[in-house]
């Protein structure tokens, strides 16, 4: 059956079924399972990995959009590791031989608990335990890294989590990325133009729960005296009690920019025509709040 299917007589393979006419090496395997949920229906784009016994991964990837894994490996034996945001972890393990199909079956995820969200109140960013920065492209080629070091922020948590607000005010001047002369650059009218504009500003009051531990975060981002709409891809990661046994909450929240729309214009071309700085900012946070004193 498995020569039949998978193309080791290669004439009449080709009409055996949809796997037909797959060439297997002689020493390889075929892998496959299929990931569902609690009732029974597909996951799709489930990350799984393949790793050997000494812990080296050897394959990694998505299922398909009717949560299928299938992959021809080595003969040996593996570990296997399923996730997917919102369920609990899978890992199982199995052998492979030498021109044989390894089933898993089906691969049985469970809901996991979501993490418990902050009390109803005012809260408050931490801002020496969290960090706003952001990646830009230089000369087509290599990323420059930089963060704002000064910034403030208050989020009110409701009683439903969706009519949440929050409010960062993000010093201008305090731009960061290691080097002065490109800082002072970025502060000067080619970029910032920090005189006229001293602080960024981003307005939120739509939390949108995407499933598991994942929010959008959509708001009013106003930068060089633009306001643009601007969503954060969140992940919230729960809540937990610091060396004072305060109680913080955490999150990451990742988004892209692009300059022009805030009409941070300036641009150089190198010889080859190619832009000295990319168009695209990808923004990345890690934030900490705390209730607010008082």
């Amino acid at each position: 059956m498995f020569d039949r299917l998978f193309g080791k007589r290669a004439a009449g393979a080709s009409r055996g079924g949809p796997l037909a006419g797959l060439s297997v090496p002689s020493s390889a395997g075929v892998l496959s399972c299929r990931v569902l949920d609690p009732v029974h229906e597909p996951v799709r784009q489930a990350e799984f990995v393949v790793s050997d016994t000494a812990g080296r991964k050897v394959l990694a990837g998505e299922t398909d959009p009717y949560g299928t894994v299938l992959a021809t490996v080595p003969a040996g034996e593996y570990r296997v590791a399923v996730t997917s945001e919102g369920y609990t972890p899978y890992h199982g393990s199995t052998v492979v031989a030498e021109g044989e199909h390894q089933g898993l079956g089906d691969v049985l995820l469970q809901v996991a608990p979501q993490p418990q969200l902050p009390e109803p109140g005012d809260w408050e960013i931490d801002p020496a335990h969290s960090q706003i920065g952001f990646t830009a492209r230089h000369i087509g080629l290599a990323r420059i890294h930089g963060r704002f070091n000064s910034f403030a922020g208050a989020v009110r948590i409701a009683e439903r989590m969706e009519h949440s607000a929050m409010h960062v005010v993000i010093d201008a001047a305090s731009i960061d990325t290691g080097v002065q002369m490109r800082d002072d650059h970025l502060r000067s009218g080619d970029f910032l133009d920090v005189g006229a504009y001293p602080t960024l500003e981003f307005f939120s009051e739509r939390f949108v729960h995407r499933g598991g531990s994942r929010w959008a975060v959509t708001g009013a981002l106003t930068l060089h005296g633009v306001s643009r709409t601007v969503t954060l891809d969140t992940q919230y990661l729960g809540l937990g009690n610091g060396l004072e046994g305060e109680t913080r909450g955490a999150c990451r929240a990742t988004t892209e920019l692009h300059r022009e729309d805030f009409t941070l214009t300036w641009q150089t071309l190198l010889a080859r025509g190619i832009a000295a700085v990319g168009s695209s900012i990808s923004i990345e946070l890690d934030v900490q709040i705390v209730p607010k004193k008082g």
